[in-house]
């Protein structure tokens, strides 16, 4: 049951294509985040940790979502925050770097884990101890033409960048192999967050889903 669980995540995360990485200097405006992020048809949600309150949002937020959400922990470290986080109600757990006591943790509470890795050795490793995403970070410095040479002699491995997601490479990183994509100050802009500018957020969100879906070939 624990594994048809994280399978079922797994599935819902790669069908939405865009999981918003969610750091907020004040914790009180992620509701009206998560909104817009909703109407823009984003569906996975990373709450990361730097959010002040992060668990207890996770906590107040998880229940009162639409069924095809998605909500997730990042920028977990520790076995501790990581069952901190499932049981406030995160689905998913994503991490910035690999640690395998993490991903023991997430398999012993039945969610999805997806470690942070970097080179192809790591990449390796993290899918060998059961990973169920891989997410490269960060994949700045990398570009889209590393998912294809990786995918080369790894297509079983499924991979999400995160770190230099834009509008413009988007589409790029799904092409190239991605089986979803983060995306943090790209979508969710601090500034346009301070401004209370929640439609162009959305707008934003729209904007990704439908490159997502571009680079698939496939229609709203």
């Amino acid at each position: 049951m624990a594994h048809d669980e994280r399978t079922a995540t797994v599935t819902r995360l790669e069908a939405g294509g865009v999981v918003a990485v969610i750091r907020l200097q004040d914790g009180s405006k992620l509701r009206a985040v998560v909104d817009a992020l909703a109407e823009g048809g984003v569906t996975g949600l990373e709450v990361t940790m730097t959010v002040p309150r992060a668990i207890e949002l996770i906590g107040e937020i998880a229940p009162t979502l639409p069924e095809n959400f998605v909500i997730g922990a990042g920028t977990v470290v520790d076995p501790e925050t990581a069952l901190a986080a499932v049981h406030a109600g995160a689905k998913f757990i994503v991490g910035p770097v690999f640690r395998p006591a993490v991903v023991e943790a997430c398999h012993r509470a039945g969610v999805a884990v997806i470690p942070g890795c970097f080179s192809p050795t790591e990449i390796l490793a993290a899918w060998d101890a059961g990973a169920d995403i891989v997410k490269v970070f960060p994949a700045t410095v990398l570009g889209p033409g590393f998912f294809k040479d990786i995918r080369g002699p790894l297509p079983h491995v499924k991979l999400m960048p995160t770190g230099g997601v834009s509008l413009e490479n988007a589409g790029d990183w799904i092409k190239a192999g991605a089986v979803a994509i983060g995306v943090g100050t790209a979508l969710v802009d601090p500034k346009l967050v301070a401004a209370g500018d929640y439609a162009a957020i959305a707008g934003r969100a729209r904007q990704f889903v439908e490159s997502v879906r571009r680079a698939r070939g496939t229609s709203a």
